[in-house]
């Protein structure tokens, strides 16, 4: 799998981090205050979404009166004490990452996370400044379902697409990701469980965890 492969790049949420949990509780926690039912669809609505585009969404979807930046406030308050405190790094992902870079390949984070909370939990493990490039969703004009955020960390690596692999928990970010003509590794994380069957179909290669990866001569 990593035969001409020059960058990876790999998501954060759910693929880097066990993280996920943290904003179902943000949004159970941020519509019980308002008396507002969480509707069955929301994570299938808002998972490839932007930061601000969730916002959008909430503010649209539940006719909120707060601003789109009050909303995004009042959410990352609350990430941030669990993203300091509570979250963790999937296992043995701190050392697949070592390993790629054991092997010259270029690092790079593409996520739809806001830039305080993905430097809060990288530099907490000290993995910050192994990634060369780290692109946000704030930074294209649509979501992970498409393939324009891979395009553009790639661009900045100043790797070709072809050369690039992906490292992605959801299957529209699979989808978007295989859209940009890169090789795509589904992660599994239990809030995914659902699309797994799908990411198997869609994705180049799906792990379970990176020890096995770490473990394997070839990294992959």
């Amino acid at each position: 799998m990593l035969d001409n492969i020059k960058a990876a790049i790999f998501d954060m949420d759910g693929t880097l981090i066990d993280s996920m949990w943290v904003w179902n509780l943000i949004d159970t926690r941020y519509l019980k205050r308002r008396n507002l039912i969480m509707p069955l669809n929301l994570r299938s609505d808002i998972e490839h979404l932007s930061f601000l585009e969730t916002a959008q969404y909430f503010k649209r979807k539940f006719n909120l009166p707060e601003s789109l930046q009050e909303i995004m406030d009042e959410w990352n308050n609350i990430a941030y004490h669990e993203y300091a405190y509570n979250v963790d790094l999937k296992p043995f992902a701190k050392e697949y990452l070592y390993k790629l870079k054991s092997l010259d390949i270029k690092l790079a984070l593409a996520t739809s996370n806001c830039t305080l909370l993905l430097e809060t939990v990288l530099k907490k493990y000290n993995i910050y400044d192994l990634f060369d490039t780290i692109t946000t969703t704030d930074e294209v004009t649509r979501g992970k379902d498409f393939p324009d955020i891979y395009l553009l960390t790639a661009k900045k690596l100043q790797i070709p697409p072809k050369n690039c692999i992906v490292f992605e928990d959801i299957l529209p970010a699979v989808i978007g990701a295989k859209a940009a003509g890169m090789k795509v590794i589904g992660v599994h994380d239990s809030y995914a469980e659902c699309q797994k069957k799908e990411i198997i179909k869609s994705a180049d290669k799906y792990i379970i965890g990176y020890k096995e990866l770490t473990e394997s001569a070839k990294a992959i």
